[in-house]
């Protein structure tokens, strides 16, 4: 969806770390070798971001460590957009309507630190949870955003460490 809009590569992969999870953080040197990209794209994305107010950068122990711009105007409106972009908006919408009583949906492992790997895990933590209904609309979801979907379910917090995306 965005990639039509938003043509680098690089910067697009840089919007979905930053604006997924607003606790990701991410240095020159990680994130070229995280991205596979060159560390002058990648130089010049983060400069590009830096220098519209997207992304804030501060020094740390001879890095320059980068992370979201929670105080910019448009900080809301690029979040929904990443998460509508990986299709999460479109998850938690179609748990959320008939899935049980649900408390919360955590992101788990890879989207959590804001990486677009293809495979998103998810965590539902709720009591009576509609096993069917997910299975039912796990293929269709994965079709729509074109991204494989790993369900799990708890009936309580496993403090895990992800990313929570709703709660009830």
């Amino acid at each position: 969806m965005l990639e039509t809009i938003i043509t680098s590569k690089t910067r697009l992969n840089l919007l979905v770390k930053f604006f997924i999870n607003i606790t990701n953080k991410g240095y020159l040197n990680s994130l070229a070798n995280e991205f596979g990209e060159s560390t002058n794209s990648v130089r010049k994305e983060l400069n590009n971001l830096t220098s519209a107010g997207y992304l804030v950068k501060k020094e740390r122990n001879n890095k320059v460590i980068y992370n979201a711009n929670k105080k910019h105007p448009l900080f809301n409106v690029l979040q929904s957009i990443v998460r509508k972009h990986l299709g999460i908006e479109d998850i938690i919408n179609r748990i959320i309507e008939r899935t049980g009583s649900i408390e919360k949906i955590i992101l788990l492992g890879d989207y959590a630190d804001g990486i677009d790997s293809g495979l998103i895990e998810v965590l539902i933590v709720g009591d009576s949870v509609n096993f069917e209904y997910l299975d039912e609309i796990k293929t269709k979801i994965e079709k729509k955003i074109k991204r494989k979907i790993k369900f799990s379910t708890s009936s309580t917090d496993l403090s895990e460490n992800g990313l929570v995306v709703f709660e009830g």
